[in-house]
């Protein structure tokens, strides 16, 4: 065995290692195309149109996100049945970087500020901007879709959408996130038809 072969070897065996090691971290559940699954801890349930990838790590006791083509590239958080009194994830530090709640006085029309809050405090996102709402059927019952444009802490442009609706005071909604550029205009079409599956 020559010398660039010996070497050639312990350089693919390094990366089979780190792969393997950093496959936990990073590990997903599958979501079958046609099989319909409970998502967010929550009676809330959706049909995939096609395969997705669930991040094992959640945002939130009860939220959840999806991904096709991986983490940061186009994701869609499930967030189900948040109650009066809770943020939509998982705070990170209450005294330092408290969340905004939801209340039993929150409206349709407040939630994009409601995300906005939550992106901003946890994201440390200092651009943000709500480019549109509209009354929007969800789960079945009356919500709201909204979309948005921010910067991330990685100084990537991204664009998101989002549909959600009260019912019975909690919340339950979905949002897309995506590189502006490419990812967005190639999977939006993916969460539109992944949350017209959605029941409760």
């Amino acid at each position: 065995m020559t010398m660039k072969a010996t070497a050639f070897g312990r350089v693919a065996g390094i990366v089979m290692t780190v792969a393997l090691l950093a496959t936990p971290a990073i590990a997903n559940g599958y979501r079958e195309k046609g099989k319909k699954v409970a998502v967010a801890n929550s009676p809330m349930s959706v049909t995939p149109s096609r395969d997705w990838n669930l991040l094992s790590i959640r945002p939130g006791k009860k939220a959840e996100t999806w991904t096709l083509d991986g983490e940061r590239l186009n994701e869609v958080t499930w967030y189900g049945g948040i109650a009066p009194g809770e943020a939509i994830i998982r705070e990170t530090s209450r005294k330092r970087k408290p969340l905004p709640k939801v209340t039993r006085a929150t409206l349709l029309v407040e939630l994009p500020e409601l995300l906005e809050a939550t992106y901003r405090t946890e994201r440390n996102i200092g651009t943000f901007q709500t480019t549109g709402s509209s009354p929007h059927r969800f789960l079945g019952q009356e919500g709201i879709r909204f979309t948005y444009d921010y910067v991330d802490s990685d100084e990537l442009p991204r664009r998101g959408e989002a549909r959600a609706v009260l019912v019975g005071g909690l919340l339950y909604m979905a949002t897309f996130d995506a590189p502006r550029q490419y990812y967005f205009d190639r999977s939006i079409a993916d969460f539109r038809a992944l949350t017209d599956s959605a029941t409760l």
